[in-house]
């Protein structure tokens, strides 16, 4: 328990401290107007207030990532609580903050964009590739998972198909209207229920006595599973998650002013990662090891969602709580489909005003995502892992690459992204559904691609800095 509540202790100090400093090497301009203002169009570039968009930023960025991840995770032990704190301070945080204020700052640009400008060209095409891919996967897997809760939920009284069925339409009408038309009025409502949902548990864990395993370094795996890179790859959001840099430009532009960042974008990721230390501790102390791990095995770690939400808080919160639980994936999912929307558009140059210009990049995208759907849930999230992963490794030196070229302290971007560019290569070369190779083998290789990685980043710093008309902020227009 004491472990349980000094990490959650940790995290908040840290939207206070780091989240500050974090924000003070940015440079934030309070007088600079923002995108939702240069470039409002009634769609997507709408200004809308900072409590809205925390609570939207929160449920686009938290899917059951936060829920399903710790819980898989916590069949490693307490080391998850390790990794959920140091990874959404150091690295999920800063992640998040950097990559939503460089799109701020660049008229709202999605990632695609952000690394061909300061990565290099061949970098927005590999980029834009893999973050629609990633979007797929995304919408996909919150499609699934949900459905699947809400069937439980009402005992098969509706069909599976009809509730995925449903669950897409909501999806194309929330892709294709204005953000302000539904992401905008219940996202607020919705995001209050999943924190209630949350604190609930929570407050359940610590009033019941709950017996959450105190801190260690063993590895407590069932299966033996290595620390490094699986667990990393298990929990992403709650610690970092490449999919919250799609993510962060549907705030981008619609924040007000820039002091709001840091409330929306680190304080947000810090709220993530409460909601994540929340389920990993629940799991760990409701269903611990061998148990946890068959639970998982039968039902998924959906069924532990509701074995938690129904022991803890009986039949009506319960209830509450695998709702808020389901809130999670469908007000991701939605948002997924939308920034593939909006990334697609802005690599074809297709303006977005028009009803029929979303729908025929829309309606392909959920064709290929109703396919998905029939693959294995466990096999999609592998996939969505690691790419979730690579993508964090780029946006973080995207970030690191905005601040050297100032030369502010890119290293609170460039230690976390060399971090996760040693995750994404090791489970590559050592996962199945990569290379298969052995872990020592893998970790060389690995490593071997990190250092060249690192190479090619301080080489394309040395560039960049040496071009006299980069133009770091693209939106300059300042508010009279």
């Amino acid at each position: 328990m004491i472990t349980f509540l000094v990490s959650i202790a940790l995290l908040i100090v840290a939207y206070f401290t780091y989240g500050k400093f974090i924000e003070k090497i940015f440079g934030v301009k309070e007088t600079r107007q923002t995108p939702a203002y240069s470039m409002k169009d009634g769609v997507d570039y709408i200004p809308m207030g900072t409590n809205r968009n925390s609570l939207i930023q929160l449920l686009n960025i938290a899917g059951v990532g936060p829920i399903f991840g710790p819980i898989m995770g916590a069949l490693y032990g307490p080391v998850a609580f390790i990794w959920i704190v140091l990874g959404c301070i150091f690295a999920g945080a800063v992640h998040d903050y950097l990559t939503g204020m460089i799109s701020i700052r660049n008229r709202g640009a999605h990632l695609p964009q952000l690394a061909g400008k300061f990565l290099g060209k061949a970098m927005k095409h590999i980029v834009n590739a893999i973050a629609v891919l990633l979007l797929l996967l995304v919408g996909t897997v919150f499609v699934t998972a949900p459905a699947g809760l809400l069937f439980n939920l009402m005992n098969g009284w509706v069909t599976l198909g009809i509730i995925t069925g449903a669950i897409f339409v909501y999806y194309i009408f929330a892709t294709l209207l204005p953000v302000d038309k539904i992401i905008g009025r219940i996202y607020p409502i919705l995001g209050a229920l999943l924190v209630i949902s949350a604190i609930g548990v929570g407050v359940m864990l610590i009033g019941t006595g709950a017996p959450i395993p105190e801190l260690t370094l063993t590895n407590m795996h069932p299966g033996g599973d290595a620390i490094f890179p699986l667990l990393m790859i298990t929990i992403a959001c709650g610690a970092i998650s490449g999919f919250h840099a799609t993510q962060s430009p549907i705030i981008s532009r619609t924040t007000q002013n820039e002091k709001s960042g840091r409330r929306i974008f680190y304080g947000m990721m810090i709220v993530e990662g409460i909601i994540a230390m929340i389920w990993a501790a629940a799991a760990m102390s409701l269903f611990y090891g061998q148990d946890l791990s068959e639970l998982i095995a039968t039902g998924g770690a959906g069924l532990v969602v509701s074995e938690v939400a129904f022991t803890l808080l009986g039949a009506i919160g319960g209830t509450l709580a695998v709702l808020g639980v389901i809130v999670l994936p469908i007000t991701s999912g939605d948002t997924a489909f939308r920034s593939a929307r909006m990334i697609i558009a802005d690599y074809i140059k297709l303006p977005q005003l028009k009803i029929a210009s979303r729908l025929w990049i829309a309606l392909p995208l959920f064709v290929i995502s109703f396919i998905l759907t029939n693959m294995d849930f466990t096999l999609l999230w592998r996939y969505f892992g690691v790419t979730n992963a690579a993508i964090s490794a780029i946006a973080l030196f995207v970030g690191a690459m905005y601040l050297a070229i100032q030369m502010k302290f890119h290293w609170v971007a460039t230690v976390p992204a060399v971090f996760m560019t040693m995750v994404s290569f090791t489970f590559i070369f050592s996962a199945p559904i990569g290379f298969g190779l052995p872990m020592t083998t893998s970790y060389i290789l690995a490593g071997v691609g990190t250092v060249i990685v690192l190479g090619l980043f301080a080489y394309k710093v040395k560039l960049n800095r040496a071009m006299d008309n980069f133009e770091i902020d693209e939106d300059t227009s300042q508010v009279a």
